[in-house]
């Protein structure tokens, strides 16, 4: 049997793009203007959409959808929820069961005796520097080294003096709303990533109420790494 979607009218259209605007400025914390400069719409053009005198172009739909997790198929045909559905969260959390230290370079993956907020930046740029260790981990093939954690901002999903699987990416890779490790000119950072209230600056959110949102601009990042997992230290 054919199923027959509903095709909505412009105006039913435009209605759930409002809708999404106002669920995205609620989660996101962001203004109007921003969410706008964003979208790449004048905020005098962006104001007369969302009260309903203009309506949404496909592009603005499209990077609405695409930057802030909206699904399309909820406003262009009415169909499941607002938000796509959430992807599996990619941070794996181990306790160190079945989890083995190897001395064997050829095995599992390299482990410095290092802080990354302290002195990952000379195991990063060395290349005479030797790992204490391999860690075999199930789950954590995907990561390139792993390093020591410090600080309690991401508690309670990294804790202090937990061990993080890191593996390099580019800016271009970032996914709002996930956890990375972030080289920047005169610091580093563990945070989630999500975007910033301008294009050229990222937001940098900690998990612990305890600690502050910050925004950097994307110029200063030197390195950034996708944060694969942690494991409390077992050895």
């Amino acid at each position: 049997m054919q199923i027959f979607q509903k095709v909505l009218t412009k105006d039913e259209i435009n209605y759930r793009f409002i809708e999404a605007v106002n669920a995205v400025i609620a989660r996101e914390s962001i203004s109007k203007t921003a969410l706008a400069e964003s979208l790449n719409v004048k905020p005098s053009k962006f104001s007369e959409i969302l009260n309903g005198r203009m309506k949404a172009g496909a592009d603005m739909i499209a990077i609405l959808c695409d930057y802030y997790g909206i699904s399309s198929d909820y406003i262009l045909m009415s169909r499941g929820g607002l938000f796509r559905e959430k992807r599996l969260d990619p941070i794996i959390i181990n306790d160190g069961n079945n989890t083995e230290v190897s001395t064997d370079p050829s095995i599992g993956i390299p482990y410095y005796d290092v802080d990354f907020l302290g002195g990952f930046s000379e195991v990063f740029n060395s290349q005479t520097t030797v790992p204490a260790c391999n860690i075999i981990a199930p789950g954590f093939e995907r990561a390139t080294v792993w390093c020591n954690v410090t600080g309690h901002s991401m508690e309670p999903k990294i804790n202090h003096g937990d061990i993080i699987a890191l593996r390099e990416c580019t800016v271009a890779d970032i996914q709002y709303g996930e956890i990375y490790a972030v080289v920047l000119d005169t610091l580093r950072t563990i945070k989630i990533l999500r975007r910033g209230s301008t294009s050229d600056v990222l937001r940098y959110v900690p998990i612990n109420p305890d600690f502050d949102d910050q925004e950097f601009p994307v110029s200063r990042i030197l390195h950034v790494f996708e944060v694969l997992g942690s494991i409390a230290r077992f050895f």
